[in-house]
Formats: C-alpha cells, structure tokens, sequence
C-alpha cells in the first residue's frame, strides 16, 4: 500500500514536547468545561431529560414503535413492534442509584450537547500543524463531523434503542419470571446505543484524517470491503439485540457510510498526489 508523505507545513515558532502537551491541556480543560456547563443545564432540565427523552423508548406510544410497526404490518412480518404497553419495569434498588443515574445522564447529555465544542477545540489544537488553505477549511469540519454525530445520536435513540428494548425487555425464559430492570441498567443501554451510534457515524471524518496521513488508500479500503462487510455486522450484533431484522436494519446506514467514506479517501488521496507532484515528490 503506498502511503502519502506530504511536507510539513512551516511553522513559525516551533513548539517543544512540552509546549504540546501544555496547549493540549488547556483545550481540554475548556472542552471540559463546556461539557459541565451542559450538563449543569441537563441536570436542571430533569423531568424532560428522564420522563420525555429517557424513558420515552420504554413507552409503546414512542414514536418508532408506531413506525416500526406500519412497516412490519406493510411487508407481512409478525408485528412483533405492534403493542400498547412494555412487559417490564424499572426500578432503583441502590440508596445513591437515582442520584446517581441523574448525575451520569446529565453528564452524557452534556457531552452530546457540547459536541461541536468539543470537535472545535480538537481542530484548533491540530490547526497548527495544517496549511493555511486546510485550517480554512474549520468550519466545514465542525459542521459536517457535529451533524454526522448528532444524525448517529438521532440513529441511535429512534432505531438501535427501540430495536434493542423491544427485543430485550419482551424476551422470557419461562412466564414465572418477570422483567424488573434496573435504572443503572436500562440507562447504559440507552447510553451505549446512543453514543455508539454517533461515534459509528463518524467513520467518514476518521477516513479523511487516515488517508491525509497516509494510513489507508481508496484501493486498500476497496480492497478490504468484504471484511469491513463481516466487522459491520459483528458491531451491529454487539449494539442490537441478537436478530437478523435488526442487524440488517443497523449495518445498512454503516455500509452506506463505508461506501461514502471510500468515496472520500479517493478525492484526498488524488488531491495530496497532485500536492507532491506539485513540490517535486513522489518523481
């Protein structure tokens, strides 16, 4: 696989080991802040993060339940989404659990809230060392990587969760026994399918930033596709309850993304060949 080795660009003040590490230090501290300050407001906006975000997917009136179940209805499949109320219930059964669900979902909302705060500190601390012309380029980036995420979150809270509590929360061993799921439980679920789908969703951004650097090419992406076909389907078994249905329904948008992203190395890898022929490289 060739690899691309474009020149650095000039820098005017050269920065020690321990420079970066300072600088990196304050940009942390400030997207971590901007996370708190987030959170702080999640924290105050209670009843609407817990009773109309949180556990609206444990409601049969959700909204991707009735989608989910005109769909099942249409194509002749058992309507398994078709129900009016969840066979389970959650329950705290820890002095500190509500507390501390409360403090936790507040930070996570926080982080998703402040995302593209978060990306912008990340782009400001690898600003430096870019061209002038790529550094113009901010707020694209910030754009296309905070709408990328927020359409996984968005992925993840009306597709992979719904999917993921209406196989787990309806599945019985024996009829004797009843699903009483705990808060902390019923929480990472939604956490981990939330946050899993937006991070998967930014794999076009992480593909640009691989092939500016050398690490992939079009070709090995192209090449390889039939693994990334089998590793897409294992991600999409870890983050969906264990059905082919939705599987399927999760690795589609993914596979879609792969291709998309394949389409991106393909311009920037013929854009930093034209950049070393440009200065003399590569000849």
């Amino acid at each position: 696989m060739k690899k691309l080795a474009s020149p650095q660009p000039e820098q005017e003040h050269e920065m020690s080991f321990l420079d970066h590490l300072e600088d990196l230090r304050w940009h942390l501290i400030r997207a971590t802040l901007a996370v708190l300050i987030a959170a702080a407001a999640a924290f105050l906006a209670k009843s609407f993060i817990f009773d109309v975000l949180l556990f609206g997917p444990s409601k049969g009136s959700f909204f991707s339940y009735d989608m989910l179940c005109r769909i099942s209805t249409f194509v002749g499949i058992d309507g398994g989404f078709c129900f009016d109320d969840m066979p389970f219930r959650i329950q705290s059964r820890t002095m500190g659990g509500q507390f501390s669900a409360h403090v936790w979902t507040s930070i996570t909302a926080g982080f998703i809230v402040a995302f593209p705060y978060v990306i912008y500190e990340f782009w400001k601390f690898v600003a430096p060392a870019m061209h002038d012309y790529e550094r113009k380029n901010a707020k694209g980036f910030i754009f296309i990587s905070s709408l990328l995420f927020f359409i996984g979150v968005l992925f993840g809270y009306y597709v992979v969760t719904p999917l993921s509590i209406n196989f787990l929360g309806k599945y019985q061993v024996s009829e004797t026994v009843f699903n009483d799921f705990d808060l902390s439980s019923y929480i990472s679920l939604v956490r981990a399918s939330v946050l899993a789908s937006g991070l998967i969703f930014e794999l076009p951004i992480v593909i640009y930033f691989l092939t500016k650097v050398g690490v992939v090419t079009p070709d090995f992406l192209r090449k390889y596709r039939k693994y990334a076909l089998v590793i897409v389907l294992i991600l999409s078994a870890i983050i969906t309850p264990p059905d082919i249905v939705s599987q399927v329904i999760v690795a589609i948008p993914v596979l879609i993304l792969y291709e998309v992203s394949i389409f991106i190395s393909k311009v920037i890898y013929k854009r930093e060949l034209k950049k070393l022929k440009k200065n003399g490289y590569g000849q």
